[in-house]
């Protein structure tokens, strides 16, 4: 019995011990099995020989590079959630439509306040919508509000910061939670991450922020602004290096670069990579690290090389004679050199990963900038190698078109910002990608105007169309008689004899009442007299009765043949965005009274039309009236002249093209015709005026 008890526990011995021998690792996938489900859902696999291999680092650890200073795509959502709770903000949602009804779009600013500090940049800014023809004085007529607390600077370590904005603006009555607001912003954030913390809550207000990042972008509600610097030029602005559809010489360089290296914290890695396509020929990237307090500290081995270098080469002449320029992130996504590379017709190579880019609800920067990855940096110079010559010259081209549209000056860069507000608020009379990429540019294309290509004078061409083919007289009567001259009843005459002519429009700017109709010459085409407000700017008032493209503006003393007016007309449907006229004049800088000045003597040159005899697009009597500023205007009124040159200057500013003159036919007054003329005049020569037939000539 005991010899039977150890056989069978020898047997469930040898038992186990094959089992656990051949079946121990199926027990051990058995044992593990809800484990090893749970591993099968990670992100990244374990290895049979993980214990040879290093351990991989987290998704989102790669994403910042492995510097502690860049903040990882968590903590980017945990900032954002926190700087902009009303994340989710669309016009529909966090902007109030009924205020804009009443008085349509005004934009009031807050009062200033004396105490409260303000940078020279927000003052430009405030000075913009001051003078804008939206601005309005009165709160309860304002569709759009702006804070008065500087903004600009949100870095709390500088020295323009604004503390407890919170604060300040929870005590304004009109604040409402941000509803309606407009708040401007370039710097944000601080050392070392730089993220988008403004400091304060902005609740429900539009942003108009530089270095936007597209995750924190709210689309169709905040803007995306450029960065631009505090000697930014007011309004005006320097122009553009090329001049308007020129072709530029071929540069030296084909792609440049010029500018810092941060050695360590956030925008330091794509900067530190750029002297891998620097080959000292065509291709040049010079970068330093000698800036800082402490950067001897921190200076690598290519540091002392590099700021070598960096002397030998001059940033202006790099930008003159470069077709591609490089414009990498900063600590912040946007730089200067982004408006610095528009102005110099520097094809801008953007490396700045997540940057919306300014104004890009309007414009098409797909035609004026090439935009790259930051992580692609080695084939930058092929891919600007491969674009075609064609295509280089329309990037330039654009390029300058841009920087003078949209960036020369803050006024620009402020009323850009408005006018796209303006256009969320009225989608059905808003302005198309198109016109806002193609010259003159969005701002001077007024919608309340027409949204129809046709209807403005620059777009005929691109179309294949032509202007109407009938046109509108528009005689300005200052008659102090008070009843009709012989020039006017004249002047009527010829003009209705045109067969282009549609209508006649007298404007009555006496101050004596207009005759009766029965006293007005019977015509072929309708004669319509308009009182006027005895204001010169009157005859560019956009009137309604105004239906043809052309006007031909006239004053009551002019004299001209319908032969005239017929081949001025046929000339000014070739040119319709120029004044096409008669009287013609150039202005003049007198270095002696140190201003300008104009003249009519006959030289080669003129740069003015007088509007007493000249055709135009009616489109600038609403660009007139609408676009400049009432100050302007009512200079015009109180000197009672110069009309005619404001209305040259800003076609001029518009088209960026000249007047064309036409010649009047010369009339000679003869008792009896003639088939030879005998004039001494025509013989004049050098010899002494003595021995001339007719001396008195050459006398003065």
């Amino acid at each position: 019995m005991q010899t039977r008890k150890k056989y069978i526990f020898l047997a469930l011995l040898a038992s186990w011990l094959l089992l656990f021998f051949f079946g121990g690792d199926q027990l051990h996938r058995f044992a593990f099995f809800s484990e090893r489900k749970a591993e099968a859902q990670r992100n990244w696999p374990r290895w049979t020989d993980q214990s040879l291999l290093k351990s991989f680092a987290d998704p989102e650890e790669l994403q910042s590079d492995g510097d502690p200073s860049v903040p990882s795509p968590r903590e980017r959502r945990v900032a954002q959630l926190s700087i902009y709770k009303n994340s989710r903000c669309r016009m529909e949602t966090c902007f109030d439509f009924s205020r804009c009804e009443k008085h349509g779009f005004r934009v009031f600013t807050y009062p200033r306040d004396r105490d409260q500090p303000i940078s020279e940049s927000y003052s430009k800014i405030l000075t913009s919508i001051e003078r804008s023809r939206y601005y309005t004085p009165n709160p309860e007529e304002a569709c759009l509000f702006i804070l008065s607390i500087d903004t600009l600077d949100r870095d709390h370590l500088s020295g323009q910061y604004i503390h407890n904005v919170d604060e300040k603006i929870r005590g304004f009555p009109l604040w409402n939670g941000g509803r309606n607001h407009l708040i401007f912003n370039l710097y944000s954030g601080t050392w070392p991450n730089y993220t988008e913390d403004l400091g304060f809550d902005i609740g429900q207000a539009i942003l108009a922020k530089a270095s936007f990042y597209t995750e924190s972008f709210r689309p169709g509600f905040d803007i995306s602004i450029p960065l631009f610097p505090k000697d930014h030029p007011q309004h005006g602005g320097e122009r553009g290096w090329l001049y308007q559809d020129s072709v530029p010489p071929k540069k030296k360089y084909l792609l440049v670069f010029k500018g810092k290296r941060y050695l360590t914290g956030i925008g330091s890695g794509t900067r530190n990579a750029l002297h891998h396509i620097h080959n000292g020929k065509d291709i040049i990237s010079l970068t330093t690290c000698k800036h800082g307090k402490d950067w001897e500290r921190h200076k690598d081995t290519r540091c002392d090389k590099d700021n070598l270098n960096y002397e030998k080469f001059d940033y202006q002449e790099l930008l003159h004679n470069s077709t591609f320029c490089i414009v990498p992130r900063g600590r912040r996504l946007g730089s200067f050199r982004f408006l610095e590379a528009l102005q110099a017709a520097c094809i801008p190579v953007l490396l700045s990963d997540g940057w919306e880019l300014p104004f890009a609800e309007a414009i098409d920067w797909g035609k004026a900038a090439v935009v790259g990855n930051e992580r692609l940096l080695l084939q930058i110079p092929s891919a600007v190698r491969c674009i075609h010559p064609e295509r280089v010259l329309a990037f330039q081209q654009q390029t300058q078109f841009l920087w003078d549209a949209y960036f020369s000056s803050v006024d620009k860069i402020v009323h850009t910002t408005l006018e796209i507000i303006k256009d969320r608020l009225l989608q059905h009379r808003s302005r198309s990608r198109f016109l806002w990429n193609t010259l003159p540019g969005g701002l001077l294309a007024l919608p309340d105007f027409s949204t129809y290509l046709g209807d403005f004078p620059f777009y005929h061409l691109q179309r294949g169309s032509s202007p109407s083919k009938k046109f509108t007289a528009f005689i300005r009567a200052t008659s102090m008689a008070g009843s009709l001259s012989q020039p006017i009843l004249r002047l009527i005459q010829a003009v209705s004899g045109s067969q282009y002519c549609a209508q006649i429009l007298v404007l009555w700017s006496s101050e004596k009442p207009s005759p009766p109709s029965g006293k007005w010459p019977q015509t072929t085409v309708p004669l319509t007299v308009i009182q006027g407000r005895g204001k010169v700017s009157d005859r560019f008032f956009p009137y309604a009765a105004i239906q043809t493209d052309a006007v031909l503006s006239l004053d009551e003393h002019t004299s001209l043949s319908t032969s005239e007016v017929d081949f001025a007309f046929v000339v000014w449907r070739s040119f319709p965005e120029r004044i096409v006229g008669f009287p013609a004049q150039s202005h003049f800088w007198d270095a002696e009274q140190r201003r300008w000045g104009y003249t009519s003597k006959w030289t080669n040159e003129l740069s003015i039309i007088l509007t007493t005899a000249a055709f135009y697009h009616r489109y600038y009597h609403s660009l007139f009236t609408e676009y400049l500023p009432a100050r302007l205007r009512e200079l015009v009124d109180g000197l009672a002249a110069c009309e005619d040159l404001l209305m040259n200057i800003l076609v001029a500013a518009v088209t960026k093209l000249p007047p064309i003159k036409v010649a009047q036919r010369k009339q000679h007054k003869e008792a009896v015709p003639q088939q030879l003329r005998l004039d001494p005049v025509l013989f004049k020569d050098q010899v002494s005026i003595l021995r001339k037939k007719y001396p008195h000539l050459d006398k003065p």
